[in-house]
């Protein structure tokens, strides 16, 4: 099969031919109908974030089943299935805690002794987050998988399996925001859009979309915040908290320290902000000690907590019911050959989503 290979940091991928294994027991081979180009690929491509290599990036994908293992019993050939990289085993202590994000159970993933996944003349390729959506074909654990409605546009679909179930769990899941609430969402790329647009859902009484980009801001207003705010602006910190004193929820989509500091900082008193952006090894964000004082509270998420073969349905009901605007966060869509132009793309910063559809 075709796959986008990336075999150093910081060089582009290469379209190769690799081979895919059959499945194990409680594998499922997918058939990629769309695969997002994430802003947390680059990350990995660029060398921010360590990885086995070679691999085949990619882990915002849909697909149609082609084959299933001995003991996959939820999943047939023919569904139509959303991926996520957060694959589950649903027996450890995490996951009995409902965490199921927070899984790192060896379990789903092949023994060191067994075939790998993916390889290219008998040498081994390491599968990137449990997925390797830019390819072809996926391989994957039976929880890495839910299946959808076949109603759904599968190249609507594949952004579910990060960008918006990452920003619609922020809200959904992370804060539980409720009506009348209000909500700041610093960073309006995929993730962001996809929390200014929950929390239009959830009813927000003010959301505020924070972005450099003039086209993102606009793009934000339209998915349903009620105000946009450009942070470069001189002390863009007071100048909200002089707006709006405070938010009771700041969503950070950036994975910038000066990003997460800004998310603590715009909180009114037991605001709560939420970190979603990935930030890079060796950076850290400093909070001065007596705001703690003010009974606010900081958290990470993973995948906005989400619980995904409950989740992923619902959002795909939403769509279908013209609530979640998947339509307006994709850019543009591409063959697999043109990867390395929508990563470019991403290092620019204002674009929205890149879909590879296969």
């Amino acid at each position: 099969m075709k796959a986008a290979v990336l075999r150093e940091p910081g060089t582009p991928l290469a379209i190769e031919t690799i081979d895919i294994d059959a499945p194990g027991p409680h594998e499922v081979l997918i058939r990629t109908a769309a695969c997002g180009v994430c802003r947390s690929d680059l990350h990995f491509v660029d060398g921010a974030f360590p990885h086995p290599l070679p691999t085949v990036p990619g882990h915002e994908a849909s697909g149609v089943v082609e084959a299933v293992g001995s003991e996959v019993r939820a999943l047939a050939p023919g569904d139509h299935v959303v991926t996520f990289f957060t694959v589950f085993c649903g027996t450890c202590e995490l996951c009995l805690r409902g965490k199921y994000t927070l899984c790192v159970d060896p379990s789903t993933r092949r023994a060191k002794d067994q075939p790998p996944r993916l390889s290219q003349d008998g040498a081994p390729i390491a599968t990137f987050l449990n997925l390797s959506g830019y390819a072809e074909k996926m391989l994957v654990h039976e929880n890495a998988c839910v299946k959808i409605r076949k109603d759904m546009p599968l190249d609507k679909a594949a952004l579910l399996g990060c960008a918006v179930v990452t920003g619609a769990g922020a809200v959904f899941n992370d804060c539980k925001l409720t009506p009348g609430e209000s909500v700041a969402v610093i960073g309006c790329g995929g993730i962001g859009l996809a929390a200014i647009n929950a929390a239009k859902i959830a009813g927000a009484g003010t959301i505020y979309a924070i972005d450099p980009v003039a086209s993102k801001r606009a793009l934000a207003l339209e998915m349903g915040a009620t105000d946009a705010f450009d942070p470069s602006a001189e002390d863009a910190a007071k100048t909200l908290l002089k707006a709006t004193g405070g938010f009771d929820y700041a969503i950070e989509c950036v994975g910038q320290p000066a990003t997460a500091e800004l998310a603590w900082t715009i909180l009114k008193r037991g605001g709560t902000a939420t970190i979603l952006g990935m930030i890079a090894p060796g950076k850290s964000v400093s909070i001065a000690g007596p705001s703690f004082l003010t009974g606010k509270k900081l958290q990470g998420s993973l995948l906005g907590s989400t619980v995904a073969p409950i989740d992923l349905p619902r959002l795909v009901d939403l769509y279908l019911a013209g609530d979640l605007q998947l339509d307006k966060m994709v850019a543009e869509e591409i063959a697999l050959d043109e990867i390395n132009e929508a990563l470019d793309k991403l290092r620019a910063g204002d674009s929205v989503r890149s879909v590879i559809v296969f």
